[in-house]
């Protein structure tokens, strides 16, 4: 839809789009050349006057274009406002002799932590305002909260420049009703995760290298004395792996876990043994992907040792080395995916995976009924479902949470003996919402290759109609194994109370359908993401849940590379695009090893120093693919100081795009100054970048 149709002929006449400089930049390898006219745009100290000159450009480029959408994108920001409790609290959780929930009031933008002495709420304390530690930034995320094995100490982290850098506080809480009760400790440039040791005074935490931003080393630090004193207790030279910490779920163990793409390794400590040495659980496999967690005297094991789907292993602390040992508690099976676990004293929860839904089975493990399993069911066509805070491993009750594309989020609890549930608490949505309004459908749609991806969908029963008549938003990601299931958003029901079908397309890259649709849309094999995501949208104008000029799509990160490539692909079949801090210029990226996580990626994407996975890559880039033809109306946005993916990638992209694009279509580009790969932060401050795009969407729907 042109321009006109959203902007007066006046307003267009006293605004162009902004047009970049042209520097070419030459980069060979592998006798291949290729010109990038817009390298000079990359600046990591985020300060080159030229850069934020020509981004400030695009903002006020994109805001004039908008201009007439204003009174629509506030009157959606009060939509999704309005459906929000203001007064809301979580749900008590009890762990150890206290119990924790979290509290949010009014106008404020984030929730607050308080404890008691008992589920009703008995001698509450409040342990954290979150509220008045963040008024003073206008970016503010905390990333972690911890509390010491005796309850007196608390940690926090905190990021207040939205590049995920956290500085570590301290507070003593028999302290609490003292102002400042925060201690002279301060652990700067971590990753904002610490694990305490059973001394109360030890914690270990990983340090950021600031200039791949990957955590690289593992720090011991005792209370009371400087970081600069504390002692480095495990470094990690290979940048393929992340390292993170993590405690057993009996506590006695501390663990540095690596984890890259296809292999993890772990090293324990005894918790009790703060000044000890890290040492390997086992020995490292390569290509050996598990995780290993404590009960007693036995470590559980979910491995793909042999096992493609997982298998759940069992071996006692003596015999665990040595992999021969290990006893199978949960075999390999080809069409079920093993997800996770949850230890109990007597009983363990597995999370699994069948024809890309959920599940949870029940294990009893000890008493009278050792031995016997039974599952936990739902009712939906499609869903999504986790386990939820169960921060006790002797209680005989699971929480679980419950969503789908129509019902909002429910907290449940389930007696572990006998199956029955209690639902304690389910997302209020204010207003009008009936979820009976709502009718969801799970499809499997047959691509070009003749698999059958599986696709979530919801719409709106009395304004649907399935003639090809409604407009029809298909939302993607496909990458690193991560599945988005079918959850509910009171956002979204916006687009669905105008007449919209919402669609996830569950498209290879993800797992599911298992570790083979995973292993199926990466590396060599990412076309397929492609693919799918196009055929779906194909399939479902064809089956009459869309009008064909009336397709939007969206997704951010991964998923707005997703959206790079089927604008260069098929640009033909979607109307609208949205494409969130979109990760665009994929081969020169994976080139640097100097941009932050680039090495880590490796096995997702393919390492493009080998021909091959240059020739690969170099076939889908969106960046590297841009030719001259009309293009979709696109919305892109991004966060200045974004360390996932960088601000240069989408800024480079749109340029190039304004370069070669052959139509008067929208290409609007928005950069938040203060915020990152997440965001805006906040609870309200995120619903603008909502609205933004829902009325963008809705807006090229008019005539």
């Amino acid at each position: 839809m042109p321009t006109s149709l959203l902007m007066s002929d006046k307003s267009r006449i006293n605004i162009n789009a902004p047009i970049a400089e042209k520097i070419p930049h030459e980069m060979t390898i592998h006798n291949h050349q290729r010109t990038d006219n817009y390298y000079w745009m990359r600046d990591d100290e985020r300060c080159d006057k030229k850069i934020l000159a020509h981004l400030d450009a695009e903002n006020n480029y994109a805001d004039t274009m908008l201009a007439d959408q204003k009174p629509l994108q506030e009157t959606l920001f009060q939509e999704l406002k309005a459906r929000i409790v203001k007064d809301d609290n979580s749900v008590p959780a009890k762990d150890g002799k206290y119990w924790y929930h979290s509290e949010i009031n009014g106008e404020q933008e984030f929730s607050n932590f308080y404890r008691a002495t008992s589920f009703d709420g008995a001698n509450k304390t409040l342990l954290l305002d979150v509220n008045e530690r963040a008024k003073a930034h206008e970016f503010y995320d905390l990333g972690d909260v911890s509390i010491s094995p005796n309850d007196q100490l608390m940690s926090i982290s905190e990021d207040t420049d939205s590049r995920r850098i956290y500085t570590i506080y301290f507070k003593d809480l028999y302290e609490a009703k003292v102002s400042n009760a925060y201690l002279d400790d301060v652990l700067i440039e971590t990753e904002g995760q610490i694990v305490w040791a059973n001394d109360n005074q030890t914690v270990f935490y990983v340090k950021k290298d600031l200039e791949t931003l990957l955590g690289t080393q593992v720090y011991r630090h005792k209370l009371g004395t400087p970081q600069s004193d504390d002692v480095l207790v495990y470094e990690e030279h290979d940048h393929s792996f992340y390292l993170s910490l993590d405690k057993s779920r009996d506590d006695s163990k501390i663990y540095i876990c690596l984890h890259a793409t296809e292999s993890t390794h772990c090293l324990a400590l005894s918790a009790d043994d703060a000044n000890g040495e890290f040492v390997d659980l086992f020995p490292f496999i390569e290509q050996h992907e598990y995780h290993a967690d404590k009960m007693g005297e036995y470590f559980y094991i979910i491995s793909n040792y042999q096992a493609k789907n997982f298998k759940l292993m069992k071996a006692s602390v003596e015999q665990v080395h040595d992999i021969n040992n290990w006893q199978e508690v949960i075999e390999h099976r080809t069409d079920v995916l093993l997800e996770g676990i949850e230890l109990f004293h007597d009983f363990i929860v597995v999370t699994e995976r069948e024809n890309g839904q959920i599940r949870f089975v029940v294990h009893t493990t000890g008493g009278d009924n050792a031995g016997h399993q039974y599952p936990l069911s739902f009712d939906d066509p499609c869903y999504f479902a986790c386990l939820g805070d169960n921060p006790e491993p002797s209680s005989t009750r699971a929480r679980l949470y419950y969503s789908s594309l129509t019902t909002p989020g429910s907290l449940f609890e389930f007696d572990l003996a006998t199956g029955e549930r209690n639902l304690l608490k389910q997302q209020k949505v204010l207003g009008e919402f009936n979820r009976d309004n709502y009718q969801s459908e799970r499809l499997f749609i047959t691509a070009r290759d003749g698999v059958q991806v599986p696709v979530s969908l919801v719409y709106r029963r009395d304004l649907f109609k399935k003639d090809g008549t409604n407009p029809l938003l298909q939302y993607g990601y496909g990458a690193y194994g991560i599945t988005i299931d079918p959850n509910f958003s009171s956002q979204t029901l916006s687009l669905l109370d105008r007449g919209f079908v919402y669609v996830i397309a569950h498209v290879r890259g993800s797992e599911m359908l298992g570790r083979q649709w995973y292993d199926n849309g990466k590396m060599l094999h990412k076309q397929n993401t492609f693919n799918d995501f196009i055929d779906v949208t194909k399939a479902l104008v064809q089956k009459g849940y869309g009008a064909k000029e009336k397709i939007f799509a969206s997704g951010g990160s991964a998923g707005g590379l997703l959206m790079g490539a089927i604008v260069n692909q098929a640009p033909e079949l979607y109307l609208g695009i949205g494409a969130h801090v979109p990760f665009l210029d994929v081969l020169t990226t994976m080139l640097d090893e100097s941009i932050p996580l680039t090495t880590n990626e490796y096995d997702e994407w393919g390492n493009p120093n080998e021909p091959q996975a240059y020739e690969n890559i170099l076939g889908y880039s969106p960046i590297d693919n841009i030719t001259a033809q009309a293009y979709p109306n696109i919305l892109v946005t991004t966060g200045l100081h974004d360390s996932q993916v960088q601000y240069f990638e989408p800024m480079k992209w749109v340029a190039k795009l304004r370069e070669f694009k052959t139509d008067d279509n929208l290409l609007l580009f928005k950069t938040d100054m203060d915020a990152g790969h997440g965001g805006a932060s906040g609870r309200f401050k995120s619903l603008r970048d909502k609205a933004l795009e829902m009325s963008f969407f809705i807006s090229l729907l008019r005539e």
